[in-house]
Formats: structure tokens, C-alpha cells, sequence
């Protein structure tokens, strides 16, 4: 018999951890599925103030309405309307009539074709035929009345569904091809083309597997890749950049070898490319000119998946007396709470043992979800506090003032351990007036300082220092590693050649000579 201490992971806490690491849309699907899996959470999205005095008034109006204090206006289905006897309703169906045929001709169609007509409310829509009959078009004037099956008219019922790339090609593919084998064929193909726009399945393979003959395939490829979007159906970059060009009628000989030479392109060898096409700088810097023009991945303005926007975890705000206000986006927090009226109704009413066992199993996950909903909350507040007591200088005057900063700081101010901040960091974003940030943007490494000692310097600000530099730096004065660390040290930055390249090339910035090259070209094309 030994006795001893051992830590236990309980299903509560285990939802706690896991909670905590979710981003907010992964934190609104989870809360949505436990909303249907459980019967005694609901959603926390009452009406504020206003609602509630919106919803007040109405119901107000309505009590006033079936005790009859408000009296109908005139010109409507009331007393007065019912006195003006058969005279003037027949004036109105007449006047509407007349108006009617005015709107007809000035639309060139049918009003019922246009619009849904409320034949309870002639005596208000004859005043708005009368007053804008001249000069009205169909998407100039939206009818209030309802259709006769009781729906409303909604604008968004007529706009049309986004086209995806392959129906889009299908389209194009029933009128290019008569065939039906080369539909056959042509659809085949299409359904391998990538949604960049690019075909890279084999030819070989599609034509053995529907028995027809390759040059009859290849056929029908190159009937595809005559297709709008320009481009679409190529097998590489270089065949999708040709089936451009030779759409503009620019696919000429220098063209040809410019396309055919795409890696000295990437390398910025002009040198190489002014003797490979027989151009001059200025005729190549055109050229290029026009390469950058032509679209590489034609299929992507036909993209399926729609693009989800990021919503900030946190906000940060300056107050007037100079200080930061931190506060949490409470709109991208799901909201629950626990139904005590219908748990007190569902309990009386159990009767069984599994009955009441299942109340009690979802009563007890449903105030753990809450509480932890509430500790996430506060945590990811108390971080990004943290966070943004340690870069303020970031804040008020730009990345040049970041920080060195790890994990293991904001752990030991908080008291919460390091395991903690990284699941509280992870997929979590923070909105201020410099943009919007990843909290994880705030952690980087330490560089030192130079010899004459100081504080350390962030590896994020090292990182927009040299790009300032090199964006600075002069066609007949191009900065190479080794300048670039003198000048860091200059600045009381100790930093290795090394690092420095692998900073640059993290900026996706080229090397000292490709640069020196493309900005020599430049400046010669300027002068």
C-alpha cells in the first residue's frame, strides 16, 4: 500500500483546456453543438434597451388598435373612405387605370410583371403611380405590397448564386463542342482542373480510361483552354502565360524565348535574357511589363470556398489620459446560459431514474460550460492586458518600438503557467489602431544589444529596419549583407550575416546583386 499524489484530468477540465485554445469561429461551432445536444442551455441574445422598448411601444400600439383609440386615416380602408361612396371609388379605379397603362409603357412591360401588386392598398399606391409615373424604372421603385401567397418581396431572392469555375466551363463547353464523345471528353477534363485554373492530371490516363484516342483528347484540351478565363486548362505557368499572350496577339518570337527562360526571370538575370530574346533594356523592361499583367492562376476569381474574415478576440483603444483601454469583443463570444425555468419544469415531471440521471448529467455539463466560457473570457483578457503593458511602445509609435518577449514573462506576471498563454495566444487576434495582430505576433525572439550595452532589441523591429534600408537604398548604392550589419551595429545592434539573410529572405527580398540588376534596368528604362 502506497500513498501518493498524481494530477487527474477531469472532463471538466479538459473542456476548460480545450475551450481555451478554440478560436472564435471554432468556439461558436462547438457552443452551437452543444446548444443542440443539450436541452437545458440557451442562447443569451435577449433584446437591450432599445428592443425592448421597441418591442414595448409596439405592443402598446396594438393593445391601442383592438380597443379602437386610433383612428384610421383618411384615404384608407376606413370610415372615411366607406362614406365617399361609389363615385369616387369608381374615379379611383379609373385614375389607376390611366396610370397603370402610363407606368406599362414607360416600362415597356406588364406592372405585373414587374412588381407585386396589394389590391387592399389602391387608394395609397394610386398617389405614388400619379407622382413618379414619368421617368420610373423597375429598379427605381420597390412595392411595398405583399404577393398573394404572403411574401414579402426580397431583393436578395433575384440576385444570382455565385458561379463556380467548372460550371462556368461547362457552360462554354455545350456550345464549343457539338460532339457528344468530346463533351464526354470535355467534361472529363474539366472535372480535373484545379480551382487555380491549372490542368495537371495526365491525358494519357483520362483518354485510356473513356477509350478514345490521345490526339482527339488533346484536341479537346486545346478547344478548353480557348476558354474564358483566360489561360484556364494550362499544364504549367509557362503555357498559361502563352495562351495569354497569343490572346492579345503579343506572342511573338522575343515573347517565346522571354516565356521560355521563366527561371532567369524569377532571378532577375537581364543580362541573360537581353541576349537570349535580341532586345534591348528598353524593349525587355516592356516585356516584363507585360508578363506582370497576364493573371497565373486564372481559375481564382472562381473560387468555391468563400473567404472568412478574421474576428478580433480583443480590442485596444486609446484613452484620454494616455493610457490604453483593453476590452473584449463580447460580439465574438457565444453567449449561453442555463434554463432554470425549464429545468425546475423538466425535474417535477421526471420520473424514472435514467430520466432524472440524464437532467442531472446535462444540468452539470451546462454550468460547466458556462463557467468555462467565463474563465476563457477572463483569461484571454487578463493576457492580452498583459501583452499590451509590455508593448505600449508599440502601440503608440510602430514596430521600430517592439519588444523582446516570451511566453514565460506574461506567465509569471499573471501567475498562470506558460502552457496556458500559448493555448490563450494560439488563433487569437487582437484589433487596434495599428491593424490587426495575431497575439502571437508580440512573442519574438531577443537580439542584443551592441557593445555598449542597452536593451535588447526585438527581432520583429530588426526585421522592418532592414527592410527600410534596402527599400531606401539607391540604384548606384545597393546594400549588401555585410553593409547591412555594419549599419545595424551602428545602431547598437548586434546581429550575425547570416541572420540578416535569413531575415531578408523572410521578406521575401532578393539578394544585393538581383537588386542591383533590376534597379540598374530601372533606371535606365526612366532616363
Amino acid at each position: 500500500m502506497r500513498q501518493g499524489q498524481a494530477l487527474v484530468m477531469t472532463p471538466q477540465l479538459l473542456q476548460a483546456i480545450k475551450l481555451l485554445q478554440l478560436s472564435s469561429l471554432e468556439l461558436s461551432a462547438y457552443v452551437e453543438a452543444e446548444l443542440e445536444r443539450n436541452p437545458l442551455l440557451e442562447r443569451d441574445d435577449g433584446p437591450g434597451e432599445s428592443g425592448a422598448e421597441e418591442t414595448r411601444a409596439a405592443a402598446e400600439s396594438a393593445d391601442d388598435q383592438a380597443s379602437g383609440a386610433v383612428e384610421p386615416d383618411a384615404g384608407e380602408s376606413g370610415s372615411d373612405f366607406d362614406e365617399a361612396g361609389p363615385v369616387e371609388g369608381d374615379w379611383a379605379r379609373e385614375d389607376l387605370e390611366t396610370g397603370t397603362a402610363s407606368l406599362e409603357g414607360n416600362l415597356g412591360t406588364e406592372v405585373e410583371n414587374a412588381f407585386e401588386v396589394d389590391h387592399t392598398a389602391q387608394g395609397v399606391e394610386l398617389a405614388a403611380l400619379q407622382s413618379s409615373s414619368e421617368g420610373l424604372s423597375a429598379t427605381s421603385w420597390n412595392g411595398a405590397g405583399g404577393g398573394g401567397d404572403g411574401e414579402e418581396n426580397n431583393l436578395e431572392a433575384y440576385v444570382a448564386a455565385r458561379i463556380s469555375l467548372r460550371d462556368h466551363l461547362a457552360g462554354q463547353l455545350a456550345l464549343a463542342c457539338t460532339d457528344p464523345i468530346d463533351r464526354l471528353i470535355g467534361h472529363a477534363i474539366i472535372d480535373s482542373i484545379e480551382d487555380s485554373g491549372y490542368f495537371r492530371a495526365p491525358l494519357e490516363e483520362i483518354a485510356e480510361r473513356l477509350g478514345t484516342s490521345l490526339p482527339r483528347a488533346e484536341s479537346v484540351l486545346q478547344t478548353i483552354q480557348t476558354f474564358d478565363p483566360g489561360g484556364v486548362g494550362a499544364r504549367d505557368l509557362a503555357e498559361c502565360l502563352s495562351i495569354q499572350l497569343r490572346e492579345r496577339d503579343r506572342f511573338d518570337p522575343a515573347m517565346q524565348a522571354l516565356v521560355a527562360h521563366l527561371p532567369l526571370v524569377a532571378r532577375r538575370d537581364f543580362a541573360s535574357l537581353r541576349k537570349i530574346c535580341g532586345v534591348d533594356d528598353e524593349d525587355l523592361l516592356e516585356m516584363l511589363a507585360e508578363i506582370r499583367r497576364l493573371n497565373p492562376k486564372p481559375g481564382r476569381a472562381y473560387g468555391d470556398e468563400p473567404i472568412q474574415p478574421v474576428t478580433p478576440d480583443v480590442t485596444v483603444k486609446a484613452a484620454s489620459d494616455g493610457s490604453w483601454r483593453i476590452e473584449l469583443n463580447v460580439e465574438g463570444m457565444p453567449r449561453v446560459l442555463v434554463n432554470q425555468t425549464y429545468v425546475a419544469r423538466v425535474t417535477r415531471s421526471a420520473s424514472t431514474a435514467a430520466d432524472k440521471n440524464f437532467l442531472t448529467t446535462c444540468l452539470q455539463d451546462a454550468n460547466w460550460l458556462t463557467k468555462s466560457l467565463e474563465q476563457r473570457a477572463r483569461t484571454i483578457l487578463k493576457v492580452a492586458s498583459e501583452i499590451v503593458r509590455h508593448q505600449d511602445g508599440f502601440f503608440a509609435y510602430g514596430v521600430e518600438h517592439l519588444r523582446p518577449l516570451n511566453l514565460k514573462t506574461i506567465a509569471d506576471a499573471i501567475g498562470m503557467h506558460e502552457s496556458t498563454i500559448s493555448r490563450v495566444t494560439s488563433n487569437k487576434y487582437l484589433a487596434s489602431p495599428r491593424g490587426l495582430f495575431e497575439l502571437k505576433y508580440f512573442f519574438t525572439a531577443s537580439i542584443p544589444s551592441g557593445a555598449g550595452g542597452g536593451e535588447a532589441h526585438s527581432a520583429e523591429a530588426v526585421r522592418y529596419r532592414i527592410k527600410q534600408m534596402i527599400d531606401a537604398e539607391k540604384p548606384d548604392h545597393v546594400l549588401s549583407d555585410d553593409a547591412i550589419v555594419s549599419n545595424l551595429k551602428k545602431a547598437n545592434v548586434e546581429i550575425a550575416r547570416r541572420t540578416v539573410a535569413k531575415y531578408r529572405e523572410a521578406l521575401q527580398i532578393p539578394s544585393s546583386v538581383e537588386r542591383r540588376r533590376e534597379k540598374m534596368a530601372v533606371h535606365l528604362s526612366v532616363n
